[in-house]
């Protein structure tokens, strides 16, 4: 048999990989000119300072609109932003369908409505032990405990090979409004010696050591604060953790008191959790119209902003600003969550408001309150022990965490480790290989309404400008290089101090004055001889005066 023609698995991670965020695989079975591909998630990731007035970082499917005839279906593991908040931006010029769980396929609806999406996707049902056809993959969802409900890994089977990819979990024995992590399924799966096993798995926890804190214990925690405190119990956590709804829920009820729930999206996805029947036996919640009508002894605020959002709830009665909610000295409001790194200083600042008022704040330096979705080490071990993987290929990190997972597969006796990043080509079966730099990847970025590669969006542009400010110079001149007009100036985001010798504007202002006495009047009838001219000048003054190197454009009008 020619070798092009031999069927091959392989995996193209096309975000998620040297990164925390914006996840999205590809699985490819075939001969390399003929490969059919299933996607797996296709998430965002928040911007950062880097990327001012950029709202999400969505992964460029440019290697699989090349292959879009190829491409069968996408299947999402969870219903976190960075594994489907990029679907209804992405996948419906594919117009393939999304395979989800009933939570993920209902979040995916919502998610729409909210965001008034107009675009569609063909969603259909995935259930947890029952597997599915695609082309030439069978996948079957196995049940992972994370910190959402529905999470699921997958066992993506071919005729080369079967591969599980975990998406995000962990092994915790008592997880919340979810059930734990399919043990069973796992060994019997690595009790299967038919054909050979590759596990693509999650590693953002790769550097700790342990086991992660289940989320009964946060549960019991809660409970305790909850009870001891004498007034006013507010909880902020992420709105997607629908299993902490339900301890503070569950905690709330045990010490007599109502929960009122305030914010968007809380009260979107509890909703959903009802209709599916996860909230059973949780009384009602009130809405914030009801928070007043409550004594401080009665009340349990369940709010979002765990994140330090600025308009999210805790941020606006934090700066007392709320127009149905108020805290007081002695009221208790617990972070429980983690800040996401970028925003820390955030979520700092929130705190720093409600400490200064006199108001009780618990974080994790306090006690057990939030707990990880993701498997440290010891987690990692006992899911090797079950599946007995002949080949281990870290994803879902950035470098530190992907070669602390590297690391760990190949003392753990893992026969194979691959060391992928995003763009990477890893044939899986029948012999792995590994090619680097194979696939084209990158960002795209969601700036207001319009979706751009990083060189359209301007952010380039905006980073100067925040930097360094932006001064105008307009001026008209005729065709004998005599000034008519000007020059008018608009000058932003440079220092204006008024007890200065000379002010910014009239040192702009010479600048400008004495380059044109210095040009010959014949040739200050040539506006770009002129436009150059003073914008070296401007810059040059404006950099010695201020010590940094402004922008600086300059209009010549010639009438």
């Amino acid at each position: 048999m020619a070798k092009n023609s031999v069927d091959e698995l392989v995996f193209v991670p096309l975000g998620g990989v040297g990164e925390i965020g914006m996840n999205m695989g590809a699985y490819g079975f075939g001969p390399p000119r003929n490969r059919k591909w299933i996607v797996v998630d296709c998430g965002v990731t928040f911007a950062g300072p880097q990327e001012p007035g950029v709202e999400l970082i969505l992964p460029d499917p440019a290697f699989l609109e090349e292959n879009a005839d190829d491409v069968l279906v996408l299947i999402l593991t969870h219903s976190h932003e960075d594994h489907y908040g990029a679907v209804l931006d992405l996948w419906p010029a594919f117009d393939r369908p999304v395979y989800a769980t009933a939570f993920t396929a209902a979040m995916l609806s919502a998610k729409q409505e909210s965001e008034g999406i107009v675009e569609d996707v063909e969603v259909r049902p995935m259930q947890v032990g029952k597997p599915f056809t695609v082309g030439p993959f069978t996948i079957e969802a196995i049940n992972v405990a994370h910190s959402i409900p529905e999470s699921c890994a997958l066992l993506i089977a071919t005729p080369a090979g079967r591969v599980v990819h975990t998406g995000d979990w962990k092994l915790d024995p008592h997880p919340v409004g979810n059930a734990p992590t399919d043990l069973a399924r796992f060994g019997a799966i690595g009790a299967d010696r038919s054909s050979r096993l590759a596990l693509v798995c999650d590693s953002t926890n790769a550097t700790k050591d342990g086991t992660s804190p289940s989320e009964d214990q946060v549960a019991s925690t809660l409970e305790a604060l909850i009870a001891e405190s004498p007034h006013r119990v507010a909880v902020t956590t992420f709105a997607s953790n629908v299993g902490r709804v339900i301890s503070v829920a569950r905690a709330a009820q045990k010490a007599g008191r109502k929960v009122v729930m305030s914010g968007r999206a809380l009260h979107r996805i509890s909703g959903i959790a009802r209709e599916l029947g996860m909230l059973e036996g949780i009384e009602p919640f009130l809405d914030q119209t009801e928070y007043k009508t409550l004594a401080r002894k009665d009340v349990v605020l369940l709010c979002t902003g765990s994140q330090g959002e600025a308009r999210a709830a805790i941020a606006r009665i934090a700066r007392e600003e709320h127009p149905e909610i108020a805290l007081n000295a002695g009221d208790r409001v617990i972070f429980s969550s983690w800040a996401i790194p970028g925003n820390e200083r955030e979520v700092i600042d929130i705190q720093n408001l409600l400490i200064d008022r006199g108001i009780d704040v618990i974080t994790r330096d306090h006690g057990l309150v939030h707990t990880t979705g993701h498997p440290r080490r010891e987690e990692l071990k006992q899911l090797y022990d079950l599946l007995k993987p002949d080949i281990l290929v870290p994803v879902h990190g950035e470098a530190v965490h992907l070669e602390a997972h590297a690391l760990l597969g190949r003392q753990h006796g893992i026969e194979t480790v691959v060391h992928a990043r995003n763009g990477d080509m890893v044939r899986l079966f029948p012999e792995t290989t590994h090619f680097p730099g194979e696939v084209r990847v990158g960002e795209l970025y969601l700036d207001g309404n319009v979706l751009c590669t990083p060189e359209e969006s301007g952010v380039k542009g905006r980073r100067r400008l925040s930097f360094g400010g932006h001064i105008v110079v307009s001026l008209c001149v005729n065709s004998s290089g005599q000034v008519l007009a000007g020059p008018d100036l608009v000058i932003e985001g440079l220092p204006d101090v008024e007890d200065d010798d000379e002010s910014l504007p009239h040192l702009v202002r010479r600048a400008v004055t004495g380059t044109l006495k210095s040009i010959p009047p014949k040739r200050r009838n040539d506006p770009e001889l002129v436009q150059t001219a003073l914008q070296r000048a401007v810059r040059s003054e404006v950099t010695s005066y201020w010590g940094r190197k402004p922008n600086v454009t300059i209009f010549v009008h010639r009438i």
